[in-house]
């Protein structure tokens, strides 16, 4: 089995695996601030080094991320539940372990280590969770469609994961549990439960909301730091659209295709996916169901014009972000003065527009409302009053600054509307905990007096005036819990004993309220194999926070001198 593992992962389909690239760049990318147009396109990024890595350029962080990602996927089977800051801080981390396993000089993993582990990969594993040959096959034969990564980069992550196992576990603690917290953990996640559950909808809930004058002005004024306006910038801009660049751009077959292959993800195919089919090989077993993969040639031809237009419009606003950069750099280059700029900017035959003024969260209007607009503008000054070049919607943009509106509390006229939004956002939310007081008694008493709990939710729903679902779901554990149980109810399982409501827990948009009709725990004594493996996988956390503390410190650590080395440098 592991040979043909082993054969089939390095002889076959060169795009096997797929990886999601984060799309949100690490918020430790630093960038020149806005010092006046200091130099053109090509020096707008500072090098901040981490761990022999650049955390100033995208690229080389995307390929940190990607790496991570394409790690998360092999080992859980799974990477849509990492948000960006777990996956930030796992690309740190897996960044810091490697570093480390170098300092200590471990081995590569040998071809023995790197069968055995792929044999373990959860990606690969079956229902009973042992390694699944038409999972790997499913998997292999749809890899193509996603963003895919080749045999040479999965090989090497994989080779790095085995690495950095290594350095967990000489760092890893000796894994010491207490019998009792074996015990409540096996009891909490091996009892039996039954619970009705009853869930109210709050976009039902439609409380009349009227406040007073007196109302409204005494709320305005004891939440009145929610309502004071931010600093605004007063400024100008001058464009350097793209579209005039458009007739200038030339493109060769072979840079479109070369742009549509770097990420083929943001180009759908228009292709129609052929029928799936079956291997039935002479004599066996019926094999998986394969979708047989579109080829990328044909892939790229159903889309190619829009690939073009995409590429072109490319290149023509770096065109224009360059033209930016470079009025720019005239402007450092001639020290031109406040004062002088209107001369200077008619003498390039450019006009100044103005902008709304605008917070540094918000960014201008005018401009797309970029945050990173905004943030460039609200680092200028009267001496240091253009920035430099901004990408913008429509080509580029260079910021003029004018003044800076300081911070005020509005009059309750000026932001009444929200107010009393937020009022009424408020009041709504308070009287549906009310009501959810209200349901519960009107539940408690409908079952004491016989209704079952379907018939008892039914007639507090109609008595409430609001919509309740009601269900009663089968006996199980949290060890096993239902599909799409919400975390809320089993949060609930905890205060709960047979025969007990609960009180209704809001969410955003609902409200649950919970009733045991069974509860059993468990006998310690008679589950010995299932004890046995909570106290594991407990040792197995208790010893692993040694290594993830270490990992942290040396990423805080390394974080902490690199700031310092860029702010050095700049």
């Amino acid at each position: 089995m592991i040979s043909w593992i082993q054969r089939s992962f390095q002889h076959h389909f060169k795009f096997i695996f797929a990886v999601i690239l984060g799309a949100t760049i690490i918020s430790f990318v630093v960038t020149i601030g806005a010092q006046g147009g200091v130099g053109r396109a090509d020096r707008t990024l500072a090098r901040r080094d981490f761990f022999g890595h650049n955390l100033g350029s995208a690229p080389d962080y995307q390929q940190m991320a990607s790496d991570a990602r394409v790690s998360v996927m092999l080992q859980i089977g799974d990477a849509s539940g990492l948000d960006d800051e777990q996956l930030k801080n796992y690309t740190l981390q897996r960044v810091a372990a490697l570093h480390f396993a170098d300092e200590l000089h471990l081995p590569q993993a040998t071809p023995t280590e790197l069968e055995g582990f792929i044999r373990n990969l959860r990606i690969f594993a079956g229902e009973n969770g042992q390694f699944d040959a038409n999972r790997y096959a499913a998997f292999r034969a749809n890899g193509e469609r996603m963003l895919g990564v080749t045999e040479a980069d999965v090989a090497r992550v994989l080779a790095e994961d085995i690495r950095m196992n290594r350095v967990q576990q000489l760092l890893d603690g000796p894994g010491y549990v207490l019998p009792g917290d074996v015990r409540d953990q096996f009891v909490h996640m091996e009892t039996s439960w039954t619970v009705g559950i009853a869930t109210v909808d709050y976009a039902s809930f439609h409380p009349a909301i009227e406040p007073t004058e007196a109302e409204l002005t005494k709320y305005f004024n004891e939440n009145e730091l929610r309502y004071q306006i931010a600093p605004r910038v007063e400024a100008t801009y001058v464009a350097f659209p793209s579209a005039p660049h458009l007739p200038e751009v030339k493109v060769t077959d072979a840079e479109v295709r070369a742009f549509y292959d770097a990420d083929p993800t943001r180009f759908p195919s228009k292709v129609k996916p052929a029928a799936p089919i079956t291997s039935a090989p002479a004599g066996g077993p019926k094999g998986p169901t394969i979708t047989p993969p579109v080829t990328p040639d044909a892939a790229f031809a159903s889309v190619r014009a829009d690939v073009e237009t995409t590429f072109r419009q490319e290149r023509a606003r770096r065109a224009a972000l360059k033209a930016a950069s470079d009025f720019g750099y005239d402007l450092y280059q001639n020290k031109v003065a406040a004062g002088a700029f209107d001369a200077f900017l008619a003498s390039r035959q450019l006009t100044a527009k103005p902008l709304a003024p605008f917070t540094q969260d918000a960014g201008p209007a005018e401009l797309g409302s970029s945050a990173d607009i905004g943030e460039a503008a609200f680092k200028l000054d009267a001496d240091h009053y253009y920035s430099e070049a901004l990408a913008t919607p429509d080509g580029a943009a260079i910021v003029i600054w004018k003044a800076v509106e300081p911070t005020r509390k509005p009059a309750l006229a000026e932001v009444r509307a929200k107010v009393l939004a937020d009022y009424q956002d408020d009041q709504r939310h308070q009287r549906f905990i009310a009501l959810g007081h209200a349901i519960k008694a009107d539940l408690q008493a409908r079952l004491k007096g016989g209704q079952n709990f379907v018939q008892a939710a039914a007639a507090a729903a109609a008595t409430a005036a609001v919509k309740i679902d009601a269900k009663v779901l089968p006996a199980f554990t949290l060890h096993a819990p239902p599909t799409g149980l919400d975390d809320t109810v089993t949060a609930t399982l905890e205060h709960l004993e047979k025969g007990t409501l609960s009180d209704m827990v809001a969410t955003a948009d609902k409200g649950y309220l919970v009733y045991a009709l069974d509860r059993k725990e468990p006998d310690p004594k008679s589950s010995a194999p299932r004890v046995a493996e909570v106290r594991g996988q407990l040792a197995a956390y208790s010893a692993r926070s040694g290594s993830s503390a270490y990992f942290s410190e040396m990423v805080a650590a390394e974080l902490k001198r690199s700031e310092a080395a860029t702010a050095q440098a700049q």
